[in-house]
């Protein structure tokens, strides 16, 4: 191969994966060749660290790095889109990426009123477009490879020590492996690269075509066969290493057999998979799991007693048990030249926030009504009861799974600095007397005691209480009815919301245990092996809900609705088992809390068609993404997805 030479946007010094802000705060110093870098242990940690940041689907599938306001500072961004700021924001992994698939399935809605996600609701309510535009990993996906696809084909050369050698093998191969993972999931089958393309390649590579859907995944299974031996010796967390090896390896077999099971063989075999396939894929995960499960130095983190804080502690808590693999968010701000913080605090956390709104992703009513009671009975609330009184927040929210209380923000619940107006707040002479604090209050209409019609307006009051409560202020005056939830899910209690946004320091979790023991209950039932309930029960038990007596496919996707809710799982789920049709083409539901001020509870109005006059729709051929015109007419060897 023609000898290249490498640009790294590195230090010589501080090169460190936990330093991948150092990485890109610096200018190049310098141009290495090939030779140079291969024979320097810090400058190949250092190349290799950087394909960590310029993987961004590591992170929520977000699929754009944020280097510059122009969008083309970061040498990733290769995407068409390139000289739009806003979508290379929108995408990214600092700000609104890791959110996005949240704006399309059926866990939350979109409450910003500009911007950000917003640009995702067209194809909630109307498909993916023929040009795409939702997601896009293309670009950006094949420039990493590029990358990795040169160093892999160097380093059986080079003079470093044999162990590190492996070792760097291994993380390439995964990060490889996890990008092709991330295209298959969306596109199908695309072309599996594995060369880097020169100007005097054959045609074949300069213009390739589609693999078949299979073959990549039986690709991505196989090199992590490999991986799993040279990463042996990976300290893990923040890098690739043999546990997080056998997790893709689980997730892609569990996604495979699933595909064959439930999908269909289109387009000559480019897309779908055999159904008489499901089972080898199946059987390939539950023994990845098994392998984890049985070797591994992992197990459900159990270290609070409190049932809800221990739940939110896998999220805070960094180097917990639980987590096998985490993106790691330190260092200084956006703003202040950060690279490797993130977003979610600002953008999820309740009020106050620094633009007075937070809330971005507000969970529907049906998301909340799916956590159960901790006995084990469902948690749908009755309509009609529901209407007939007037309701404290315990009574209406209390006794449910401890997991919906560490998942879920709402009317009455604790949050620091929250202002209310109904909770602790005091009034005497038609004035607030004393206001309350530390709770979050969603109120909005008040229902006066003196027979008048409720005051909904967010600039009326009675007896000066605001009609509105201060969470809410902001969506009622820009006209967004809220569902009347929020994600609680990482968000950080003592993180600084009123900076600005990248200003979040918890680290993101690609992989923990209780997926694996998920994944490998489904692949279970699926085989019909009989440790599903076991597997299952392991996890209710660590939440603190009761035990299953039974298991079917259905409550074991129930449980990864639970369990992983706000994990950039749902959505991908949704797709695999071919549910999407259904669960994501209807409409949904919000409730609003109205304050009655004769009893000082609440009344509670259910609001039909929460996103508006537009119904969410999911239609078929969406189950893959489309290729784009674009694409194929700059390589006429690529086949377009069927419907586009």
């Amino acid at each position: 191969m023609k000898k290249k030479l490498l640009i790294l946007c590195l230090a010589i010094t501080g090169l460190m994966a936990s330093a991948c802000e150092t990485i890109l705060d610096k200018t190049p110093l310098d141009t290495y060749t090939e030779k140079q870098v291969m024979s320097d242990p810090s400058l190949l940690d250092a190349f290799i660290a950087t394909q960590y940041l310029y993987t961004p689907v590591l992170c929520g599938d977000a699929t754009t790095l944020m280097n510059s306001w122009q969008g083309t500072g970061s040498p990733l961004n290769k995407d068409g889109r390139s000289g739009n700021s806003d979508y290379f924001m929108d995408n990214s992994t600092q700000f609104f990426g890791p959110t996005l698939t949240l704006d399309i399935t059926d866990e939350t809605r979109y409450m910003a009123d500009k911007r950000a996600g917003g640009i995702y609701s067209p194809y909630k309510f109307f498909g993916i477009s023929p040009g795409g535009g939702m997601l896009e990993y293309w670009e950006n996906a094949y420039y990493t490879l590029r990358n990795l696809n040169g160093i892999l084909a160097q380093l059986p050369e080079s003079p470093l020590q044999p162990d590190l050698v492996t070792l760097r093998t291994g993380e390439a191969r995964f990060l490889r492996a996890f990008i092709y993972f991330s295209m298959v999931k969306r596109y199908g089958g695309v072309p599996l690269l594995t060369v880097v393309p020169e100007l005097d390649s054959p045609h074949e590579i300069l213009y390739p075509k589609r693999d078949s859907e299979q073959a990549v995944y039986d690709f991505i299974i196989s090199e992590m066969d490999l991986a799993k031996v040279e990463l042996e010796k990976s300290p893990g967390y923040s890098r690739a290493s043999k546990w997080s090896a056998l997790c893709l390896q689980a997730r892609a077999a569990l996604y495979a057999g699933s595909i064959a099971k439930y999908g269909r063989v289109q387009l000559d075999g480019l897309l779908g998979i055999p159904a008489d396939q499901a089972n080898k894929y199946f059987k390939k995960c539950y023994e990845a799991c098994e392998e984890i499960r049985n070797e591994g130095p992992f197990s459900l983190y159990r270290g609070n007693p409190d049932k809800i804080q221990n739940f939110k502690d896998i999220f805070l808590v960094e180097h917990n048990c639980e987590v096998i693999m985490a993106k790691i968010h330190e260092g200084k701000g956006f703003n202040e030249g950060g690279r490797t913080t993130w977003s979610w605090d600002t953008i999820e956390a309740p009020e106050p926030q620094v633009w007075g709104t937070g809330n971005m992703n507000a969970p529907y009513l049906e998301m909340a009504e799916e956590f159960e009671m901790a006995d084990g009975t469902p948690g749908t609330l009755d309509r009609a009861l529901v209407a007939s009184k007037t309701w404290t927040m315990e009574e209406l929210w209390g006794g449910r799974d401890p997991r919906f209380y560490a998942s879920i923000w709402t009317n009455g619940t604790a949050w620091r600095d929250a202002v209310s107006y109904t909770f602790g707040a005091e009034y005497s002479g038609g004035k607030m007397t004393r206001q309350g604090s530390g709770i979050i209050d969603m109120h909005w209409g008040i229902k006066p005691d003196d027979g008048t019609e409720t005051l909904y307006q967010a600039d009326l009051s009675f007896k000066g209480m605001p009609a509105v409560g201060k969470q809410l202020d902001h969506h009622a005056r820009s006209g967004l009815q809220n569902p009347g939830f929020g994600i609680m899910k990482y968000v950080d209690p003592t993180a600084d919301n009123m900076v600005w946004l990248a200003e979040s320091r918890t680290d993101y979790i690609i992989f923990r245990y209780a997926e694996v023991l998920l994944n490998m209950a489904e692949a279970s039932l699926e085989l019909g092996k009989g440790d599903a309930m076991q597997l299952i029960n392991e996890i209710r038990d660590r939440a603190g809900v009761a035990p299953l007596n039974s298991v079917d496919l259905d409550k074991i996707k129930h449980e990864r609705k639970i369990e992983l809710a706000f994990e950039n799982h749902r959505y991908w789920d949704l797709r695999r088992w071919r549910d999407a049709e259904t669960a994501l083409t209807r409409s949904f539901t919000g409730i609003r809390y109205v304050y009655d001020w004769a009893s000082k509870e609440f009344i509670i109005e259910f609001v039909p068609n929460i996103d508006g006059q537009n119904q969410p729709t999911f239609p078929e051929h969406c189950y893959y993404f489309p290729i784009t015109l674009a694409r194929t007419s700059a390589n006429p060897s690529l086949v377009e997805n069927p419907g586009y």
